[in-house]
């Protein structure tokens, strides 16, 4: 008799980010503090972002945008049902190796506490969940760490019923504020037997935002050669601003300055920053912004992503957590019959724009502009470049992406 497989569909990775303005409202409060976070579970999921950035660069070379801790988030919410070799394979390929599932598990429970709920004038949810199909049953201890540590709980739905696809979607809907839609597909596979989803959205004003009348149609050189008129944003004033040989860059905060986003222009091309990239390196970039008086120009931005991560998974040394015959999911339910992954999808929508308080910058930005001051730097992003999202305080990337080609640009 042939034996049957069934795959499991490990995680939709949904995440959003849009910036602009808005508050969070939340009877929510911070339980716990930094010191219950591993570092190295942040350096870790740091660095497992950015080797996957650069995988995905070399394979696609065009504008990506990602969420290492939204696909960190999910795979160690899988990685509790995984054994033996599945087991280490997961962990190496998410940089995880010599951390136990345990440290990871807490660790991740504290962050999504911190970094949810420390700036009030920030509006930033995670979201995980667990569909299984109804006629499975699932390892008891498997559900209840994703619930304790993710709060992911397991809800048992017909797979077969068109409206499971509908419920799934609706949640996702729900979670991201309306801007992803229709992840499960109306008809799900009949082989399929559990859906582990998270989702990340982000809301912030910048704490010095632009002003929406300096914004100008402006050259943008694309990564091919080629140039498209853009509309750039302008501000000038006092920047927490980094430069070496290899690039400029500039820290724009939101709210009350935990997060912020980091955009580094290169010199000499976006791969030449990439290959420099590390988890070490971005600790001692990142540390090294200083204040100085500036002029920036950057690009107003709309841009959705998707991507199957199943190969770059797999050239990561993730290869047999996919493969029906060989993968160990056996702390997840029951086997025979087995279990492993079918797909992992990635989903992202990032918004970048002037949104702030309009008018009272308009004026004073306006005067500083016809008043020609003297800068301490010039930075005008009118080029590849790479920016990153990030908590100060933990140094935890949230997204990361690059930027090469605006004629892809919504």
């Amino acid at each position: 008799m042939r034996k049957k497989y069934i795959p499991l569909i490990s995680l939709f990775c949904l995440l959003l980010i849009f910036t602009g303005c808005g508050q969070k409202a939340t009877e929510n409060k911070v339980i716990f503090s930094e010191e219950d976070v591993d570092q190295n579970v942040i350096n870790h999921s740091n660095q497992f972002g950015f080797e996957l950035l650069k995988q995905l660069k070399e394979d696609e070379g065009e504008n990506i945008f990602i969420s290492p801790l939204s696909i960190s988030i999910a795979l160690a919410m899988t990685v509790n049902g995984a054994d033996g070799e599945t087991k280490q394979a997961m962990l190496e390929a998410i940089g995880q190796q010599g951390v136990s599932v345990a440290d990871i598990n807490e660790s991740y429970q504290a962050l999504i506490n911190i970094i949810q709920y420390s700036d009030p004038s920030v509006q930033l949810s995670i979201a995980n969940s667990l569909w299984g199909r109804e006629d499975k049953n699932f390892d008891e201890k498997f559900i209840e760490a994703n619930e304790t540590f993710y709060g992911a709980k397991l809800t048992s739905l017909d797979f077969q019923d068109p409206s499971a696809s509908k419920t799934i979607n609706n949640w996702v809907k729900e979670k991201t504020e309306g801007k992803i839609e229709d992840i499960v597909e109306d008809e799900i596979h009949p082989n399929t037997v559990l859906f582990l989803i998270n989702a990340i959205y982000f809301k912030g004003d910048w704490m010095e935002p632009f002003n929406e009348n300096r914004t100008r149609e402006k050259p943008f050189y694309n990564a091919n050669g080629t140039e498209t008129d853009v509309l750039m944003m302008a501000n000038d004033g006092s920047f927490h601003y980094f430069e070496k040989e290899l690039f400029q860059a500039v820290r724009l905060p939101y709210g009350e300055g935990r997060m912020a986003m980091d955009v580094y222009l290169p010199h000499q091309g976006v791969d030449s920053f990439l290959d420099q990239l590390s988890s070490e390196q971005w600790q001692e970039w990142s540390g090294s912004f200083q204040s100085k008086q500036g002029y920036l120009e950057m690009p107003r931005f709309t841009l959705e992503y998707e991507k199957s991560l199943v190969d770059v998974l797999k050239t990561l040394g993730m290869e047999i957590a996919f493969n029906e015959n060989m993968a160990n999911f056996s702390k997840m339910a029951e086997i025979p019959p087995n279990l492993y992954i079918s797909e992992v999808l990635h989903k992202s929508f990032i918004e970048v724009n002037e949104k702030g308080t309009e008018a009272a910058a308009a004026t004073s930005v306006e005067i500083r502009e016809e008043s020609a001051p003297m800068y301490d730097f010039q930075m005008e992003v009118n080029r590849p470049f790479v920016y990153v999202i990030h908590d100060t305080t933990t140094e935890t990337v949230m997204f990361i992406g690059t930027l090469e080609d605006s004629l892809t640009l919504n």
